[in-house]
């Protein structure tokens, strides 16, 4: 199966999604050769992915993966693709604590950095959370903390037989793209941040096909795959069954227009540090894009009407000193089963 994809592909033609699932079912099942892999997913990104091929190697990733579900009615995760090479401190993972801290149950889905100096695994680890928790455990988290982190290792072991072939090319594959779009908690509602514009669109509807409620899927138009506050944002939105894309302006919500530099990470500890002083209230540029981002978690965790609304609960759950009170609730609950 997977020489007959890599032969179309060399063609530059599309595959199906049945075609692209039983490709991605050959590498997930260890039965195709490193070459193969890297052929398959170096072709594909040459001729561009279709909604029909993400979405059908999306469905073999989710089927493969080490499912949970947590007994809480709606809960969302907070994601992105990575590989904007903007090298920003994790944004989305200061979000998901104000977020959770306002109601919002997450489930959040991540990994160690890979084009990145820091990924979500590697901050949460440096900031004392136990990331090496068993999918019951990670269920446990989501409903008695309202916040837990799936690990992809944990949950999608099967990705094993492509992890050294991604190391090696070293370029963004469709796997950059397909590990937000396989939560293993299968989250109904998300904000996903992509790498690059004409993804919004594409990943929206991919969503949709995988049955995702409610999204919002955004892409910086200075290159983040978060929502910026250095310039506008590209959002495409699922609600109530409908997809709408229009731009985010952060002026319009008061914030003055960032400089890339103040938005800048490091290491897993610098991160860690700049993650921490956000949620204890220090004032500035970090404080603001967080405050969009944790806005856009709020919406689309139907605990705010609007980003404006967002905002203003956001800054709220900071300043209350709530948002690190459930950073430390999470280090100690994921620290309790050693």
């Amino acid at each position: 199966m997977i020489r007959f994809a890599i032969s179309k592909l060399a063609d530059r033609k599309s595959l199906t999604e049945q075609e692209a699932a039983g490709a991605l079912n050959c590498i997930m099942s260890g039965e195709a050769t490193d070459s193969q892999i890297g052929s398959f997913i170096t072709a594909l990104r040459i001729k561009g992915e279709t909604i029909e091929e993400i979405t059908g190697c999306a469905k073999v990733m989710r089927q493969k993966a080490e499912a949970i579900n947590p007994s809480v009615s709606y809960y969302i995760d907070t994601c992105g693709t990575g590989g904007d090479g903007t090298n920003t401190f994790n944004i989305s993972t200061a979000a998901a604590f104000i977020a959770s801290a306002a109601g919002v149950p997450i489930a959040k889905h991540g990994n160690r950095s890979v084009s990145s100096k820091c990924g979500s695994a590697d901050v949460l680890e440096n900031l004392g959370i136990n990331i090496n928790l068993t999918p019951d455990q990670v269920k446990s988290c989501i409903e008695n903390v309202g916040i837990g982190f799936l690990f992809a290792p944990v949950f999608h072991k099967s990705m094993k037989y492509a992890a050294n072939v991604r190391k090696e090319l070293g370029i963004r594959t469709i796997f950059n793209i397909l590990g937000p779009l396989t939560n293993p908690a299968n989250a109904k509602g998300q904000v996903l941040g992509v790498f690059a514009e004409h993804l919004t669109e594409i990943v929206a509807k991919v969503l949709m096909n995988l049955g995702v409620e409610r999204a919002l899927v955004v892409h910086g138009m200075d290159g983040m795959d978060e929502i910026t506050t250095t310039t506008k944002t590209k959002i495409t939105e699922i609600k109530c069954g409908n997809i709408e894309t229009y731009e985010l302006d952060p002026q319009d919500y008061g914030f003055k227009p960032a400089s890339k530099k103040d938005l800048v990470g490091g290491s897993a500890e610098e991160n860690s540090r700049i993650i921490i002083s956000v949620l204890q209230g220090e004032k500035g540029a970090k404080r603001e894009i967080v405050l969009l981002n944790a806005a856009a978690s709020l919406y689309v965790g139907k605990v705010a009407n609007s980003i404006s609304e967002g905002i203003k609960i956001a800054e709220e759950i900071i300043d209350s000193g709530m948002a690190l009170k459930k950073l430390e609730e999470l280090k100690e609950y994921s620290n309790s089963f050693q």
